[in-house]
């Protein structure tokens, strides 16, 4: 049969050719860098050797998150008789409030009958807060006397205090109990199908100092 034996010729042909083609695809790179040795485009290689060193509980409930902008002029005066360092920045930062429910123990929850149940929640905390350096920038640096990043660094660090201290002026730990009124006390009426009333924990007595 003509048909049977051209088959059988144009098989090896085949294969030939696609053992061809594999084997320039596997060598093209190599032949385009023998090419192009001077190639402007930078070869970069990444390695990782990630290490776990820590896990934590975590048991804070986040309740708001307060951002602030401000302008920072931060002024070092190292030289006695040399004009005073001065960094102007252009700051972003976030401060948010929480309730740590892990501080809740098993005496602040009290059921009373069959409808009502009281839960003492720990007091409202200031959980984080820092300088959104991705919105921050530094505005200038004048008399930094080959000192800039230095300086740089420490009115970045006065500017993170800062946050902090502009967080709780303003009222944060007041909306954090506020907010968890709003979103924990219809939470829990679902789940537990009782009114829920929320207190806050006591402190506990402070012993008289000894003399």
């Amino acid at each position: 049969m003509p048909l049977a034996r051209f088959l059988r010729r144009l098989l090896p042909l085949l294969f030939l050719v696609g053992l061809g083609w594999f084997l320039w695809k596997k060598i093209q790179p190599t032949l385009s860098d023998l090419e192009n040795p001077l190639r402007t485009e930078p070869r970069i290689t990444v390695s990782h050797n990630t290490v776990l060193t820590k896990i934590e509980g975590l048991g804070r409930l986040e309740l708001v998150r307060y951002h602030f902008k401000d302008i920072v002029e931060y002024k070092k005066n190292t030289y006695r008789f040399l004009p005073d360092s001065k960094v102007a920045l252009i700051v972003a930062g976030d401060a948010i409030g929480c309730l740590d429910l892990r501080k809740v123990r098993e005496q602040d929850v009290v059921f009373e009958g069959d409808s009502i149940v009281r839960i003492a929640l720990p007091a409202a905390e200031l959980c984080t807060w820092q300088v959104d350096h991705s919105q921050s920038r530094v505005y200038s640096v004048e008399n930094g006397f080959f000192q800039d990043a230095a300086l740089v660094d420490e009115s970045y660090k006065y500017a993170e205090k800062n946050v902090r201290r502009a967080a709780l002026q303003s009222g944060i730990l007041t909306q954090t109990e506020r907010n968890a009124q709003q979103i924990l006390r219809p939470m829990l009426e679902t789940m537990t199908g009782r009114r829920v009333i929320l207190t806050r924990q006591m402190a506990p007595p402070q012993l008289p100092a000894k003399r």
